[in-house]
């Protein structure tokens, strides 16, 4: 047992180091000075050298051979640095330290040009760190496809092919159902009115409260693009605030708690190995995706969301909760992904999944991006993009190099559709909790049957056994369409 105590005391280590450098990017989005972009980016790179250099030390190879773990937990947290230990090897020091710099860099030259419409200012950028991100698929892929390397970064033990073939049953549903949507006699009222910021974060930490939000191991603050940082014993999440649109700021919030949470519910005994995260941003996503939509959009939950909003706002326009229920779900040809309805989320992410693979693999030019993004977007949702914060610099993700991360969101949706159905027989009494306020129960099953369990099991097999079937789109498909049937009387 000393090599393997050796192996986990060096990886403790590690752990805490990327902790301390996870916790430097929160701090870039959120609080810290505009003027400090350029420190931030040396400091991150010198982070990520640190790190790297502990990745790839010559004695986790002999230590990884000699270790002789007496149980699954210990096996598994050998393979898991194994692959570690395999992925950063194959990638030189010197890239993963300009990686990054760059992405850091890049993080604030994405935000002013998307405050500027200007995507001539951040394209040369991005075409810096597409070029880098294929010398590491390059690396990574040893012969196979890039794409796929990159990919494995985030869903391990999945292809683009794989994704690509779900994508192919999904797509004509979806296209199918939000026509017949979009034709309906009947359409839900839209929420207007004034929403000041400051009301609006209250209900936020409201809502995220409802949602079992340890505050005492977490903070919210106000981000461009809202998202969800750390684990163990502080687990932060970030909103944005749209004015006139409140839902925004709410189900963003209670997005990013359902990450949060996934992070605050691992078993405590694996702090600072590799099994103390999520398994996969697939599973992750399925968790923040159960949350938003199948809890937080229900018609139990959006009750008692109605009585608060409209006691905060002095009164709403919508008359009364099942209306709002509806307006809640509203569904329309909008241009942002984070916005957008549950009929419709899944086609930004089919978009954005086909022109990553094609910038990665070449076929598409960064000069190009602007107007492939542009009639893409117009073809698969007949709209023409009207500026360029709603389009192409909408997101973050390029800038800041995920590369095959966009596709784990609409697996993720997958996963959840096949939770939830699991979920609901488990938890009969569920929407009685969700009409009072209270996601507990929901959360708890969840904590039970996926958060406890960390990186343990590999991500479909947790979902298998959480659900005691197999993983596909049917549940997802047939809980939208009836959804949205009844919401739109079709």
């Amino acid at each position: 047992m000393s090599v393997f105590n050796d192996l986990l005391a060096f990886q403790r280590q590690t752990e805490a180091l990327s902790s301390v450098a996870e916790r430097l990017g929160w701090d870039q989005e959120t609080v810290m000075p505009r003027g400090a972009v350029e420190q931030r980016a040396e400091e991150m790179a010198a982070m990520e050298s640190v790190i790297h250099d502990r990745r790839t030390d010559p004695r986790l190879g002999e230590w990884l051979a000699a270790a002789e773990p007496q149980d699954e937990v210990g096996a598994r947290i050998v393979d898991l640095i194994a692959r570690d230990f395999s992925r950063a090897s194959r990638v030189p020091a010197r890239l993963a330290s300009e990686l990054a710099k760059t992405t850091s860099l890049a993080q604030g030259i994405w935000a002013e040009a998307r405050a500027n419409e200007t995507p001539e200012d951040f394209l040369p950028t991005l075409d810096h760190v597409i070029m880098l991100k294929r010398e590491e698929a390059a690396a990574l892929a040893d012969g196979g496809d890039p794409y796929d390397a990159l990919l494995e970064e985030y869903e391990p033990d999945t292809t683009a092919a794989q994704i690509a073939q779900v994508f192919d049953i999904m797509r004509p549903r979806l296209v199918g159902l939000r026509d017949d949507v979009l034709g309906a006699d009947f359409q839900p009222q839209p929420l207007t009115g004034h929403f000041p910021q400051k009301t609006q974060l209250r209900l936020a930490r409201i809502c995220a409260t409802a949602f079992g939000y340890d505050w005492t191991r977490g903070r919210m603050d106000v981000a461009v693009h809202p998202f969800s940082s750390g684990r163990w014993q502080d687990s932060r999440i970030t909103t944005r605030v749209v004015e006139p649109e409140p839902f925004n700021c709410l189900y963003s919030t209670i997005h990013e708690v359902g990450h949060s949470s996934y992070e605050l519910g691992i078993d405590s005994d694996y702090a600072f190995t590799p099994l103390g995260r999520g398994v996969s941003m697939g599973v992750h996503e399925s968790q923040s995706r159960l949350y938003e939509n199948q809890m937080g959009r229900g018609r139990a939950f959006t009750g008692w969301l109605f009585n608060r909003m409209s006691d905060a706002f002095d009164g709403l326009n919508i008359a009364d909760p099942e209306a709002f229920y509806g307006t809640v779900n509203r569904v329309t040809p909008g241009y942002i992904r984070t916005e957008s309805d549950e009929v419709q989320y899944n086609l930004h992410i089919m978009m954005r999944f086909d022109l990553e693979r094609d910038l990665i693999t070449g076929r598409l030019d960064t000069d190009d991006l602007v107007e492939a993004w542009n009639a893409r977007f117009l073809k698969d949702f007949g709209v023409a993009v009207d500026r360029p914060s709603n389009g192409v610099l909408q997101d973050v993700h390029w800038a800041v190099g995920l590369f095959g991360y966009f596709p784990t969101y609409a697996l993720g949706n997958v996963y959840a559709g096949c939770l939830n159905a699991a979920m609901r027989a488990a938890v009969p009494d569920l929407d009685d909790a969700l009409a009072e306020g209270d996601a507990a129960p929901g959360a708890e099953w969840l904590r039970e049957n996926v958060h406890r369990h960390g990186s343990l099991i590999p991500a479909r097999r947790l979902i298998e056994d959480a659900t005691g079937g197999p993983i596909g789109p049917e549940p997802l498909l047939s809980y939208l369409e009836e959804k949205f049937a009844r919401i739109y009387h079709l």
